[in-house]
């Protein structure tokens, strides 16, 4: 049987999710597990839940729990990393904060911008070490990274390792939302009262979801670009095989302006459908930081809610905890989705077939326009040979140039971090569309690095 290792297993995400999922599988019955978190609490719930599931659904697991990786690679097939340097919220509220001492404002500070950077940057050396690590103990296995930023994170394994990794992301999904609400009338989709967006607020998600869950089996969207940045490229109907796209311009822009506005612009005119929604969208376009204009009041950007967010991760793991006591039934966990770990590593293990949305991999083709060797996200094929990316062509070229722009960021960032290369990181700050001086790009990183010393030892 097939034995897999996750590391930040501790995660409250990971527990609701990829656990109970990949514990519920029949296919996978009798495989082994292996646990592993920094954090000795979250292991200990993480280890008792997966125990406990184990169990009352007879899935007939070898679990076991590690503090480090290292303890846990030996021979594995494949290594799921959910990992984060933490504290999350903390530190990218201070990524966000600390640009804007220099007249540099972001427009969410996750993936793309400074903040991005950053990110990226402080998870290179956790991540590197397992690639490294997994190089000695199973070099055949996959790594699936669930990390962000997705394509830096991605493109720090696929180019600086020998190790085989796929990146996977729900965020099609908000292109399913997008398209649901815009074709409602036309597919009998009922939208419920009080849904605003597809942007991160926690509140909205139940809304977002039930859009999600009745749109997907009536339309199949196509998109491809890099994470967070991805195009529909062809919408159809799968009743009928109707192309749905000249549909979607014309309801699209029947809907109240205040509805994705952001993605609205974009579609209008650059031709194609942005997927990810304006909270992603925007991290990624140079128009989208001016201090005079302040386009995130225009588009009504939304920040992330780090405070709510840090309470709601203390309370998932708390609803876990109360879980693996046996003080709460764990019958919601009957439905949870893997968001594509399962997929991966049932249909690879067992020689099935299955067709993935989205996943992240590096290009060998599969977007003719963008650049050899990037990370790139396009469907996937699933099988006994492995994750195989679905050939999509060549995007519009003015996409295709502002994608190419965050790829070669994104690489710069990565190089640097590996590196600790100074020149390389200012330069990555200089061709980033956020940054608009070349003082205030040097101003940012040189707070960043003293700032985030013990994250980044590779540049002192």
């Amino acid at each position: 049987m097939t034995t897999i290792t996750v590391i930040g297993a501790g995660s409250a995400s990971f527990g609701e999710n990829t656990l109970s999922a990949l514990l519920r599988s029949e296919k996978l019955k009798g495989s082994t597990l292996r646990l592993v978190d920094r954090s000795p609490q979250s292991l200990d719930i993480i280890h008792r839940l997966a125990k406990k599931l184990n169990q009352e659904w007879d899935s007939q697991f070898q679990i076991t729990a590690h503090k480090h990786h290292k303890e846990a690679l030996e021979d594995a097939n494949f290594v799921v990393s959910a990992i984060e340097v933490g504290p999350r919220e903390e530190l990218w509220k201070s990524d966000f904060e600390i640009p804007i001492r220099y007249g540099a404002r972001q427009p969410y500070a996750e993936n793309g911008g400074p903040g991005g950077f950053i990110h990226a940057a402080r998870n290179v050396k956790p991540v590197l070490e397992i690639a490294r690590d997994m190089e000695q103990a199973c070099p055949d296995a996959w790594f699936i990274n669930f990390t962000n930023p997705m394509v830096r994170i991605c493109d720090l394994v696929n180019r600086h390792s020998k190790i085989k990794a796929v990146g996977l992301c729900h965020q099609i999904y908000a292109g399913y939302g997008m398209v649901g609400v815009a074709l409602a009338k036309d597919l009998g989709i009922h939208v419920p009262d009080g849904l605003e967006g597809m942007h991160a607020d926690v509140m909205q998600h139940p809304l977002q979801q039930q859009v999600v869950h009745q749109t997907v089996p009536l339309v199949d969207i196509r998109a491809a670009g890099t994470n967070h940045f991805t195009w529909i490229l062809s919408i159809h109907n799968r009743r009928t095989g109707d192309d749905l796209y000249p549909l979607l311009r014309k309801r699209f822009f029947e809907l109240d302006e205040s509805f994705e506005p952001l993605t609205r612009r974009i579609f209008r005119d650059f031709g194609l459908f942005p997927v990810p929604g304006d909270t992603h969208l925007c991290e990624y376009l140079p128009w989208m930081s001016d201090p005079v204009a302040k386009p995130w009041e225009k588009f009504n950007i939304r920040l992330y809610d780090w405070e709510v967010m840090a309470g709601l991760r203390d309370f998932s793991l708390d609803r876990l905890n109360e879980m693996a006591n046996g003080n709460m039934t764990v019958d919601g966990l009957l439905e949870t989705d893997s968001e594509g770990a399962l997929e991966m590593i049932e249909n690879i293990a067992f020689a099935g077939s299955h067709y993935h949305l989205a996943a992240n991999m590096a290009n060998v083709g599969q977007i003719s326009n963008l650049p050899f060797g990037a990370t790139v996200e396009t469907p996937v094929h699933v099988n006994g040979a492995g994750i195989h990316p679905v050939h999509v062509g060549a995007l519009p070229e003015p996409i295709a140039e502002l994608c190419r722009r965050e790829l070669m960021t994104a690489q710069l960032g990565i190089d640097a971090a590996v590196e600790g290369n100074y020149e390389k990181a200012l330069q990555c700050l200089l061709l980033d569309p956020v940054v608009a001086d070349l003082d205030t790009a040097r101003s940012i990183l040189d707070d960043y690095l003293k700032t985030y010393r013990e994250h980044l030892p590779q540049f002192h």
